[in-house]
C-alpha cells in the first residue's frame, strides 16, 4: 500500500507531503487546483514515462518520492526529473531502470482513469478481461495454445519457404543445370591453375632452360676441369693427411660430405636438363586447359576454389529439387497433425473461456444492479476468428442492454460516460478480488454521474476499500462523503508564482469541504447540515 507521497517542484506543486491511509482516501479541490497533477505524480512514481514539462517553472528538477509496502517489505521509490531531460529512478536509494521500477510497481498499485473507459470500449481488450478473470485456469490453457501455435506456425513458414524456393528454383533449374554441367565437365581440381601456369612457363622457356642446365651440368661434371673433378682431387689430398691429426681428419670428412652433396646436385641438374625437352603438343594442352579455367573464373567472377565450391552448391540444390516433392508431402502431413493439435488446444481454451465468461456475466450483472443498472442485461459473445493466433481462435465482445426492452448491443455503441464509469467500476470490483494489487487509484470515476447514482458509486468504493486501499479524486459530494480519509487540494497565487497544497481534513473540515461541494462558496448552516447528513448516510 502507498503510505506517503512527497512532491517537490512538480508542475504547480512546490512542496507537498501526503500521508495516505488504509481504506478509502478521497481527494477534492477546486477545478484547476491540481488534483490530476497529484495522480500524475503518483503515476510517475509507479513507473510511467517522464516529461520535462512537469518540472516547475524556474526549477532545475522535479522530485517525487513514495513510500509503499508490499508483502511485508517497505519500498522508498524516487523519481527525479531534470529540466535538461535526465531521468533517474531509485528504489531504496538504489538506481534502477524504468523497466525494473515498472515490474515492482505493477504489484503495488493500479491507476484507473479515462483511459480505462476507452480500453473497455475497445473489443480487443474484452478477451483480456475474460482471461484475467480465471487466469488460474485460462493461463495454462493459453500456454498450451501458444506452444502449439508456435510449432504449427514454424512448420507452416518452413513449408511456405520450401514451396516458394521450389517455384523459383523451377524457373532457374535449366540455367542451374547448364552451369553445373559446364563446371562438372571441367573437372576442376584445387590448385590446378597455379600448377598449370608453372608448367606453361617451363614449356615456353624449355630451350633456354635446357641450354642453361646443360651448361651447368657440363661445368659441374663433364668438363675435364669440372668442379666435381676438382673437388674430388682436393678431397683426396686432404684425406691422405687425415691420419696425422684429428683436425685434418675432420676437414677430410667435411670435404667428403661436400663432394657427395655436390655430386647429388649435379645429378639433379642433369635430370632437370633431361626433363626440359620442348613439347609443342603438351604446351598446347596446358595453355588450352588454362584458357578453359580462366574463362570460367572470369565468367563467374570466382577463384578456382570458389568455382569448385559453387559446383558443389549447384549439385546440392539440384539434388534438393529432386527431393522437394517428397519433402513437401512429409511436411504437409506433419502440418495437418500439428493443426489438429492446435485446433484441439484452441477448443479446450475456448471451452474454459466460455465457462469463465458465463460466471463473469453473472457477477458483472449483479454488480451493475448494485450500481443502479436495475434493468441491465450484460452478456459476453464469442465467435471464431478467421485465423488462429497464439492466444486461440476466439473473438470476444461485451454486449449490454441498459434499459428494459432494448436489444443487447456492443458496449461501445450504447454506453454514455456515466454508464461507462459505473461499468468500469463493476469490472474493477470483480478483478480487484483476484488481481492481488493492494492499491487502486481512481481519477474521474465520477465522470457523467450525479444524484443517487453518485451515492451508489460512493458506497461501491467503500465496499472495494474493505479489501483494498483506494485513492480517489472526485468533485461529487456524495462520493467525498464516503471517504474514510479526506484531503483537500488548494491553489494560491502571489505576485510571482502559483502554489498548490494538499492537506488532510479533520471531521469538521471534511464537513465544510462537502458543504462547499454542495453549495459552492456560499456555505450556510443548511449546507453544513446537509453535508453532515450526507456523511452520516454514507457510513
Amino acid at each position: 500500500m502507498i503510505r506517503h507521497l512527497s512532491i517537490r517542484d512538480f508542475a504547480i506543486i512546490e512542496n507537498a507531503e501526503i500521508d495516505f491511509q488504509d481504506g478509502l482516501n478521497i481527494i477534492t479541490g477546486e477545478t484547476g487546483a491540481g488534483k490530476s497533477i497529484v495522480i500524475e505524480a503518483v503515476s510517475l512514481a509507479l513507473g510511467s514515462r517522464a516529461d520535462t514539462a512537469f518540472v516547475r517553472s524556474g526549477k532545475k528538477k522535479a522530485l517525487i518520492q513514495m513510500i509503499a509496502d508490499h508483502d511485508g517489505e517497505e519500498y522508498i521509490i524516487t523519481r527525479e526529473i531534470s529540466a535538461s531531460g535526465k531521468n533517474i529512478c531509485r528504489i531504496n536509494d538504489e538506481i534502477v531502470t524504468l523497466t525494473h521500477l515498472n515490474a515492482l510497481c505493477r504489484k503495488l498499485a493500479d491507476i484507473h482513469g479515462q483511459y480505462d473507459h476507452q480500453s473497455l470500449l475497445n473489443p480487443d481488450n474484452h478477451i483480456k478481461l475474460v482471461d484475467l478473470y480465471r487466469k488460474d485456469l485460462i493461463s495454462p490453457a493459453k500456454d498450451k495454445v501458444s506452444a502449439a501455435y508456435d510449432e504449427y506456425s514454424a512448420l507452416r513458414s518452413r513449408l511456405k519457404a520450401l514451396l516458394a524456393d521450389a517455384a523459383r528454383d523451377r524457373r532457374e533449374r535449366d540455367f542451374m543445370q547448364f552451369e553445373f554441367d559446364e563446371l562438372n565437365a571441367a573437372a576442376l581440381k584445387p590448385g590446378e591453375d597455379t600448377e598449370l601456369e608453372e608448367r606453361a612457363a617451363m614449356l615456353q622457356n624449355s630451350e633456354r632452360i635446357y641450354e642453361n642446365l646443360a651448361g651447368a651440368y657440363y661445368a659441374a661434371s663433364e668438363d675435364e676441369s669440372s668442379l666435381l673433378s676438382g673437388l674430388r682431387h682436393i678431397t683426396d689430398l686432404v684425406s691422405e693427411t687425415s691420419a696425422f691429426s684429428t683436425e685434418l681428419e675432420a676437414l677430410g670428412n667435411r670435404l667428403n660430405e661436400i663432394y657427395y652433396e655436390f655430386e647429388d646436385i649435379a645429378s639433379s641438374i642433369r635430370d632437370c636438363r633431361d626433363g626440359a625437352m620442348f613439347s609443342p603438343e603438351e604446351l598446347d594442352l596446358v595453355i588450352g586447359r588454362l584458357e578453359t579455367i580462366n574463362k570460367l573464373k572470369a565468367k563467374h567472377g570466382k577463384s578456382l576454389e570458389q568455382l569448385i565450391e559453387y559446383r558443389n552448391e549447384l549439385d546440392d540444390k539440384l539434388s534438393a529439387m529432386e527431393d522437394v516433392d517428397s519433402t513437401r508431402e512429409e511436411m504437409e502431413k506433419e502440418l495437418a497433425v500439428l493443426r489438429g493439435h492446435l485446433i484441439a488446444a484452441c477448443n479446450e481454451l475456448s471451452a474454459i473461456r466460455k465457462e469463465a465468461a458465463s460466471r463473469l456475466e453473472e457477477k458483472i450483472t449483479a454488480e451493475l444492479k448494485e450500481l443502479n443498472f436495475n434493468d441491465a442485461i450484460f452478456s459476453i459473445s464469442f465467435r471464431k476468428a478467421d485465423a488462429f493466433t497464439a492466444e486461440g481462435s476466439d473473438i470476444v465482445e461485451f454486449l449490454i442492454s441498459t434499459n428494459k426492452g432494448e436489444p443487447q448491443k456492443p458496449l461501445s455503441r450504447i454506453a454514455s460516460g456515466g454508464e461507462m464509469s459505473r461499468i468500469m467500476l463493476a469490472f474493477k470490483k470483480i478483478t480487484g478480488d483476484y488481481d492481488e494489487i493492494p492499491t487502486m487509484i481512481f481519477d474521474e470515476i465520477d465522470s457523467g454521474i450525479s444524484g443517487i447514482t453518485a451515492s451508489i458509486v460512493g458506497h461501491k468504493l467503500v465496499e472495494i476499500a474493505r479489501t483494498h486501499q483506494i485513492i480517489c479524486i472526485t468533485h461529487l459530494p456524495q462520493i467525498a462523503a464516503c471517504g474514510a480519509h479526506n484531503y483537500r487540494i488548494s491553489k494560491v497565487s502571489d505576485d510571482k508564482m502559483t502554489y498548490t497544497t494538499v492537506l488532510p481534513l479533520s471531521h469538521e473540515e471534511k464537513v465544510e469541504e462537502i458543504a462547499r461541494l454542495l453549495g459552492g462558496s456560499n456555505i450556510t448552516e443548511t449546507t453544513l447540515k446537509s453535508a453532515e447528513e450526507l456523511i452520516n448516510a454514507s457510513n
